[in-house]
Formats: C-alpha cells, structure tokens, sequence
C-alpha cells in the first residue's frame, strides 16, 4: 500500500473507495500507512442494496445485472470517486462464503472489482475467484488482487 500513497502523493492524485464484500479492508489497509490522509479522501462500506442505492447505485443496474457484476462495481467505482472529487475510484462487490441466494446466478467466492480513473475516464474491470480458506483470507486475496492492478495502472 505504500508504494500505492508514494504514487499518488507524487503525482498529487487521490482515491476513494465504494466497498462491499470487503467491508472496508481495502480503506483500512491503506490508511495503516502514514502519510494515506494525503491521498485517501473517502471509504464507504455498502454492504446492503439499500445503502448502494442511497449513495448512488441504480436500482435498475441492481436490478438488470445483479448486485454482483461489473456494472454495479463500475457505477460503484465512478460514485464514489464523484462523491470525494477523487481522481481514483474503487469499487468491490461479490459474494464470499454464501450460498447463492435469490436467483444470482453467481458463483460462490466471485467478486467484481472497477477501478475508475477520472482523469482519463476509464475504468478497469476484473472478475475473480477469491481464494482462501476463510472469509478473512478471502478478503486479503482481493485486497492483494487490487494492489496489483493499481500498480500495473499506475506504470502505464
């Protein structure tokens, strides 16, 4: 997460995230590092279809797609980075350690992931499986997956 504020503090950029199924381990982890004030404007913990409507998530999106899919996870992202006038959004949204509930038609442990980079107006997509042995586990896989694709945006 370090290298993530050196870059941001350098090119004096800011992020903010949308969290679901992460429940805002992505906002903890970066602000366990000094000097993350800088750069971190904004975390929200969305678990509930409620509170992603509240903040800004269509409820035809949800409805459409499903919560679990890249085009919550982008609106997500862009809402976010909206809300903070940030110039990097994440937004993380899937299922972890549940059965499938309510017609999903989603795999156990998939998760979607968009980082929206306002600045060029393009977001980055990524569907996954996170792997661990537990919730926890589960949640740091993604965290990890995140920090990877913010490196490789950030060098292009």
């Amino acid at each position: 997460m370090e290298k993530i504020i050196n870059f941001l503090k350098s090119k004096n950029q800011t992020i903010a995230s949308m969290e679901s199924c992460t429940g805002g381990l992505f906002a903890s982890e970066l602000t366990n590092i000094n000097d993350s004030s800088k750069v971190f404007k904004l975390g929200l913990i969305t678990y509930s279809n409620e509170y992603k409507e509240y903040f800004g998530i269509s409820k035809d999106t949800i409805k459409t797609y499903t919560v679990y899919s890249n085009e919550v996870a982008n609106e997500m992202a862009k809402v976010i980075c909206d809300l903070a006038k940030s110039d990097f959004g994440i937004g993380v949204t899937g299922q972890l350690g549940i059965k499938d509930f309510n017609n999903n038609n989603n795999k156990l442990n998939t998760v979607y992931i968009s980082i929206y980079d306002k600045n060029n107006n393009k977001y980055y997509n990524y569907q996954i499986e996170a792997k661990g042995d537990n919730r926890l586990q589960r949640k740091y896989f993604i965290i990890n997956y995140i920090k990877e694709r913010l490196y490789e945006i950030f060098k292009q």
